[in-house]
């Protein structure tokens, strides 16, 4: 299903075949609006950014949020699937992202956005003009639920940019790039990545718990963490062994607090 979109700030309602859960909260349908972001509860035609973490009662997917239909002429799409050979191709990449789980997937919702800085329908065709394309991908199967960002060219546009996830209440939030400048381009998302694959970002979105580890540890003396240059090779040295194990290295890490208990 495909939107032309030229200035009219539109939006399409799409009705889920399967359910999908997006932290804890499950989802029957989406809007997918023509600024570049995934609402829930309501389209948003919006293209003035709320900076994530929003602390707000709406949850946001945003492979990338800013005015695309000042930028020029455009066309955005989804596609949903239940079977067949883009189940198996989300299947091998989210167990290459994220390994140990056994992961199967059984339903991928991919929405694209394609934009040119020209409001000639030749052009866009094309691509004869700077353009901004990107795409998001949302995958089930069992108890998981991902999400895949990917990014083709991102052309300079003169107004605010966002993109990443922010959630109701901001329980989960993740900032890829944010500019609330006018006039600024847009970084070179199609090189970045935090899976190792230039152009794509790849988040584990089932219910926010799978984000937060624990580790227990014991020291010898307390001077071990009240010595800043100390505390900082404890934490690096966590880090690097969770890495060992699968976890992705776009975390960060820090001492919350520390007691000392009788032997």
């Amino acid at each position: 299903t495909e939107q032309l979109e030229s200035g009219s700030e539109t939006n399409i309602y799409v009705a889920f075949s399967t359910p999908f859960t997006f932290f804890g909260r499950k989802y029957s349908y989406t809007y997918v609006n023509y600024n570049g972001l995934l609402t829930f509860n309501q389209f948003s035609p919006d293209a003035s950014l709320y900076p994530f973490p929003t602390y707000g009662t709406e949850d946001f997917i945003a492979p990338l949020w800013t005015d695309l239909d000042d930028f020029g002429l455009g066309r955005y799409s989804y596609q949903e699937y239940t079977s067949g050979s883009v189940l198996t191709r989300a299947t091998q990449d989210i167990n290459q992202y994220f390994p140990h789980k056994g992961f199967s997937a059984s339903w991928v919702f991919v929405a694209t956005w394609d934009y040119v800085e020209s409001s000639d329908m030749n052009v866009l065709n094309l691509h004869s003009a700077p353009a901004i394309t990107f795409q998001v991908v949302l995958i089930s199967g069992g108890d998981f639920s991902f999400i895949l960002m990917n990014y083709g060219d991102c052309a300079v546009i003169q107004y605010q940019v966002e993109a990443g996830y922010d959630t109701i209440n901001s329980t989960d939030y993740y900032v890829i790039h944010y500019d609330a400048s006018y006039g600024n381009s847009i970084p070179n998302l199609k090189n970045t990545s935090n899976v190792n694959v230039p152009g794509r970002w790849a988040f584990l979105v089932n219910n926010g718990t799978e984000n937060v580890i624990g580790v227990k540890l014991k020291i010898r003396s307390l001077l071990d963490l009240t010595q800043r240059g100390n505390v900082e090779d404890v934490l690096q040295q966590i880090k690097q062994e969770l890495v060992n194990y699968g976890v992705l290295r776009v975390f960060e890490i820090k001492l919350r607090n520390f007691k000392k208990t009788q032997p």
